[in-house]
């Protein structure tokens, strides 16, 4: 059984992972933010009277700018209850918040003294200043604090933009107009330095100017001399402190040491009504797990109406977050990013010194999960949330089956927690191949039949098919592996899903599909190998292909499937979705086939700032 180790010595001879270049954060003023995971971002202004996009709706013409402007007039924030929200965002789990303080459209949200400011106690219906109470109700619940701030002001006469096709003037040629629009928003920022010292500065639209045009190094030394350790993030051309990738999961870890993946919870950053395109709790719970496998945080966004009350299809996520958040708190805050991807169907975190690895499954299964290539000693092995151990037969020296009662499975993402004997080692040793002797043999003492199943997958996701010089053929029929007392489960399920295993070869890299995958000879086919009974939709990132179809094998049931976070500007895929049902899957091993439109392509490009939403 030694042979487990095949697959995950040649992960990490590709990837180069290095468990000792897992360090703690990049500058101690990062820490509370690297520990944080989870933050709560809330995107509220005017453009939420007439639910429309933030500013982009008169900067694209979808409506003129007079007409946009009329929103201040019902903007009137008649039962915003501040406390309440710092409460729901506290009950989220969420270590911290990012305000919009003022969007691309230029309406301050808190009582901007800047001359010829647009701001809601002057100009809207609200008559308030609506940041100083939600910032104090922050401080107040331990929470740390956020601002967002638009570079660029798009209202603003003395600024150079104004719509995608118009632009006021050049600032080339006029730099004494432009000037003017440097010291207000400068003063604008040396407003909110002052009144709200926040921790974090998140600033927005830095496409649209260089760094020298923005005066990023005179912003930064305002900000650090009422706060020196205020964290800004990258969208400050160049100047931030941790990468801000908007949308889309990344699929290759970011390259800085802190990342943030700021994420909607339907298609809309603000308010809008029409917008149904929500994630359920069990997507954003499993976002979450996603980001701090990779060592980053979630942002999550909110979108308050413009009375100040909050969605309940909003508060419904996350209150579910927060029920996942409490159960395995341990799990999520002060982790790092885990173990690469094989040695364990599922996603892993690391404690800060490496002596406790936490698997994140959302999946139940009766079978056992397999957990590879574990070199160090075990000590001990139990359930996030109750403490429950969990009975593991060791397989050989790095080897482990874990099983786990039914009544241990969370109902989203169950976290079994390993603690090891110093810093977690992997082994490392090139090992030979599941052989068809070894998948077909009949089990002697207990039922081996889905963890040879699962090594088959393993085989075959590293491009290792002990299938291809055999007769078998496409859909199975007649195929004598030529093998004696064989297990009769193992033969009925090669017969049934003989179409994923038929001149298949090596699967999509990790991170585009948490488990094992193949690929047709064609390549036009990808196959997903599915453990147990997933908990939500089994998801693929970074797919540029356009669907053909999708289809339970052996079964022939055609499968939906929807895409979430495209966005219409970005190069960057969506994230494919595709429920399965309970009665499709097989009580072994379900393979999907996910025909394509041509030889599979992927989005695999490392992840920082959004550059432009132009």
């Amino acid at each position: 059984m030694r042979y487990l180790k095949l697959y995950i010595t040649f992960f990490l001879l590709a990837s180069g992972f290095n468990l000792s270049a897992q360090q703690a954060a990049s500058n101690p003023k990062m820490q509370w933010f690297a520990d944080a995971k989870l933050g709560i971002f809330i995107h509220w202004g005017i453009y939420s009277v007439n639910g429309i996009s933030e500013s982009w709706s008169f900067f694209n013409n979808y409506i003129n700018h007079d007409a946009y402007m009329k929103q201040l007039d019902g903007f009137n924030a008649a039962k915003y209850q501040p406390a309440e929200w710092v409460n729901l965002i506290k009950e989220s789990g969420a270590k911290y918040a990012v305000i919009t303080t003022k969007h691309h459209d230029g309406v301050a949200l808190w009582d901007s003294k800047m001359p010829n400011a647009t701001t809601t106690v002057k100009h809207s219906a609200a008559k308030k200043d609506l940041i100083t109470p939600f910032v104090a109700n922050l401080k107040k619940s331990g929470l740390k604090t956020g601002l967002y701030f638009s570079l660029p002001d798009w209202s603003y006469t003395d600024y150079d933009g104004f719509t995608r096709d118009r632009k006021r003037y050049d600032y080339k040629q006029d730099s004494a107009r432009f000037k003017k629009f440097q010291n207000y928003f400068q003063g604008q920022l040396n407003e909110l330095s002052n009144q709200y010292n926040p921790d974090l500065v998140w600033f927005d639209g830095d496409w649209e100017h260089s760094g020298e045009e923005w005066q990023a190094k005179n912003i930064l030394e305002n900000l650090r001399k009422v706060n020196p350790n205020v964290i800004i993030n990258s969208r400050l051309n160049g100047h931030g402190d941790y990468d801000t990738p908007e949308q889309g999961v990344p699929v290759v870890r970011p390259a800085s040491p802190e990342w943030e993946l700021c994420y909607t919870m339907n298609d809309s950053w603000g308010y809008q009504p029409y917008d149904n395109h929500y994630k359920s709790p069990n997507m954003i719970i499993r976002t979450l797990v996603d980001c701090i496998s990779m060592g980053g945080n979630l942002l999550l966004d909110i979108g308050p109406k413009a009375d100040g009350t909050i969605a309940p299809e909003q508060v419904k996520i996350l209150k579910g977050l927060g029920r996942w958040t409490q159960k395995h708190a341990e799990a999520i805050y002060g982790t790092q990013a885990g173990i690469p991807q094989g040695h364990i169907d599922g996603k892993t975190t690391l404690s800060k010194n490496k002596d406790v690895l936490y698997l994140y499954l959302d999946y139940k299964t009766k079978n056992g999960i397999l957990l590879s290539g574990i070199k160090s000693k075990i000590n001990k092995i139990e359930v996030v949330g109750n403490k429950a151990q969990v009975y593991s037969i060791k397989l050989n020296e790095t080897d482990y089956l874990l099983n786990l009662k039914e009544a241990d499975f969370d109902s989203d993402v169950t976290v079994v927690k390993v603690s090891v004997n110093g810093p977690i080692q992997l082994a490392e040793e090139k090992q030979e191949t599941l052989s068809l002797a070894n998948l077909y043999a009949a089990p002697k003492q207990r039922d081996l039949t889905n963890l040879n199943l699962s090594k088959l997958a393993m085989n075959l996701n590293a491009g290792i098919n002990i299938f291809q010089n055999t007769n078998l053929p496409a859909d199975g029929l007649d195929f004598n592996p030529g093998i004696n007392n064989v297990d009769q489960k193992i033969s009925n399920w090669v017969i049934k899903n003989a179409e994923a295993l038929y001149k298949t070869g090596k699967g999509i890299p990790s991170g585009h599909y948490q488990g094992n995958t193949a690929l047709s000879a064609d390549k036009q086919t990808l196959y997903l190998f599915v453990e147990g009974k997933p908990t939500g939709p089994i998801a693929i990132k970074g797919l540029k292909n356009t669907i053909s179809r999708i289809r339970v094998v052996g079964e022939g049931t055609m499968l939906n499937h929807e895409i979430y976070n495209k966005l219409y500007w970005s190069k960057i895929p969506g994230i494919v979705y595709i429920p399965i049902p309970e009665d499709k899957l097989d009580s072994e091993l379900t393979v999907i086939a996910v025909l394509l439109d041509g030889p599979i392509d992927l989005y695999r490009e490392k992840v920082g700032a959004i550059e432009s939403n132009l």
